[in-house]
């Protein structure tokens, strides 16, 4: 199975972002950890800043991959444009946020994402991305 996780803005801050919302490990040491525990898994990861590179990538692995696990960070409030380009490629994409977005501010609680998504999981800290590969997994079974 080839899976890749696309996070959005502001995402390469983790370990030193608000750890009291997103915890004190940065995404490149828990991805390595992601890694070895899924070893069966070919695992990719993508971060970038700027909504145009997510758009590209998700059109770029849209057709080859079994699956995207996809935290566009804030854009998942405001980009028409990343929701457009998931609902166009044929991989499925599971929405993931490590924070409950709905016990947030009020902005948060709107996502462009949702509707397009095979799935969401939200609120688990940096396990949301683990349980987003076991769905994955669990439906190749």
């Amino acid at each position: 199975m080839k899976l890749i996780i696309i996070n959005g803005p502001n995402l390469n801050l983790l370990g030193k972002r608000e750890p009291e919302i997103y915890g004190a490990t940065t995404f490149d040491d828990y991805f390595i950890g992601l890694q070895s525990k899924f070893g069966t898994v070919q695992l990719d990861y993508f971060q970038s800043n700027i909504e145009g590179e997510l758009i590209d990538k998700i059109q770029e692995v849209g057709f080859t991959y079994d699956g995207i696990i996809l935290n566009a960070a804030a854009y998942t409030h405001t980009s028409v444009g990343i929701a457009d380009a998931v609902k166009a490629v044929a991989t499925p994409t599971v929405e993931v946020h490590i924070s409950n977005t709905f016990s947030r501010e009020d902005f948060r609680h709107q996502s462009f994402l949702s509707p397009v998504v095979k799935g969401l999981v939200l609120g688990f800290g940096l396990q949301s991305y683990d349980l987003a590969i076991q769905s994955f997994l669990a439906g190749a079974e």
